[in-house]
């Protein structure tokens, strides 16, 4: 029996794409492992704070204060969540051409020095392997080639920040175009969830 991670990040509620294909995705999973645990973290509906110059030191230093062992508990109970998944399902829309602050907030509680990379002569290693990624990225226009690519500062990103814990086996799903009309949403869905059907088989 494996455990899934689920994350979504879009403010768009019913009107997500990235929603739409998470759950689709979790759909894939769940058939194909019925017994499978399930997490879900709606990032946007009870958004993880900001880091701030009272709570900062909970995730990136020693913790001392009410504020910053609040601070650590949050950030000990999502590295619990990751290190129990076997797979983590990640919705992450593009805004302004990276990815939704609710996202980033939570990679700032999950990337903790000590916990989740450490650092040695040798440079970084990420210390959370072993685990299967899929991020459903849903996108207004096309960025995964020709003249806009140079703007993806999404994609890199997040595969840098997984990469950078320990996750490398990372594969996304790109639901683009969804900007250019009705018609070219509604293809940009069917070819993503042809996509997962094939990644879950």
């Amino acid at each position: 029996m494996s455990n899934i991670l689920v994350l979504n990040s879009s403010l768009s509620g019913e009107a997500s794409v990235s929603r739409l294909l998470v759950a689709d995705a979790v759909t894939e999973l769940t058939q194909r492992d019925p017994g499978a645990t399930l997490v879900f973290r709606d990032l946007a509906a009870a958004p993880i704070p900001h880091l701030t110059l009272e709570t900062v030191a909970g995730v990136r230093a020693q913790a001392t204060t009410p504020a910053e062992l609040a601070s650590r508990a949050l950030s000990d109970e999502l590295i619990a969540e990751l290190r129990a998944a076997d797979t983590i399902v990640i919705g992450a829309p593009m805004y302004n051409f990276s990815i939704p602050t609710t996202l980033r907030t939570w990679f700032d509680h999950v990337l903790r020095p000590g916990v989740t990379f450490s650092y040695s002569e040798a440079g970084p290693k990420g210390l959370i392997e072993g685990k299967r990624v899929i991020v459903v990225e849903a996108r207004g226009g096309l960025y995964s080639e020709g003249p806009a690519q140079a703007a993806d500062f999404q994609e890199p990103y997040l595969r840098q920040l997984l990469g950078f814990i320990g996750m490398t086996d990372v594969t996304f799903i790109r639901a683009e175009k969804i900007g250019y009309g009705p018609d070219a949403r509604d293809q940009a869905v069917a070819d993503s969830r042809a996509e997962l059907a094939r990644l879950a088989a």
